[in-house]
């Protein structure tokens, strides 16, 4: 649509997230809301539906600037997505392995063995007893303000040095975007 041009003032970036479902939504509102930085969503991207041509779309409709970043948030569980999506340009691809609950649990407890999506939701529900598929609720919300530094210690430590996040279970970068949120608030 059009470019914004600073009037003096130094330009904060806009950060562009796409991401697959309504529990991404939920927390990139949330911590839009929390470091009050411009982040515009979309989570309705059908599984592997993101092109570098669908962003492009996207943010014509959008002002920008050259400092946005753009975030592509998504789950492991379908390998041939992921490997579609590491294809696209410019982008900082940020993966969960199994889910994205897993950067949840990080808040509460390390978690070093292996573990299917389904085993990972369940730790999740037994850890946050009204825990619900897109919803934070308020105590949740102050756990994760809490535990933030923890959580993010938690996934780096998960890391492992030349091996993809894809192929390394549990591992998530979600940590990466919280970061960025702290460098530029």
């Amino acid at each position: 649509m059009s470019k914004r041009i600073s009037k003096g003032k130094e330009i904060r970036p806009t950060f562009f997230v796409f991401c697959e479902g309504e529990t991404e939504e939920a927390y990139i509102s949330f911590l839009r809301s929390r470091y009050r930085v411009p982040i515009e969503i979309d989570p309705k991207i059908a599984r592997g539906g993101i092109t570098e041509r669908y962003i492009s779309n996207y943010k014509k409709q959008k002002t920008t600037h050259k400092k946005d970043k753009i975030f592509l948030i998504y789950d492991c569980d379908v390998s041939e997505i992921t490997q579609r999506l590491r294809k696209i340009k410019n982008v900082d691809l940020l993966l969960s392995n199994p889910c994205f609950e897993l950067w949840y649990l990080l808040h509460y407890q390390h978690q070093t063995a292996n573990l299917p999506t389904k085993d990972c939701m369940q730790k999740v529900c037994d850890t946050v007893k009204k825990y619900k598929k897109g919803h934070l609720d308020e105590k949740m919300k102050s756990t994760i303000v809490a535990n933030q530094n923890e959580a993010v210690k938690r996934a780096k430590s998960l890391i492992k040095a030349d091996v993809p996040v894809e192929l390394n279970n549990p591992s998530t970068d979600v940590y990466r975007f919280v970061e960025e949120l702290e460098r530029v608030k």
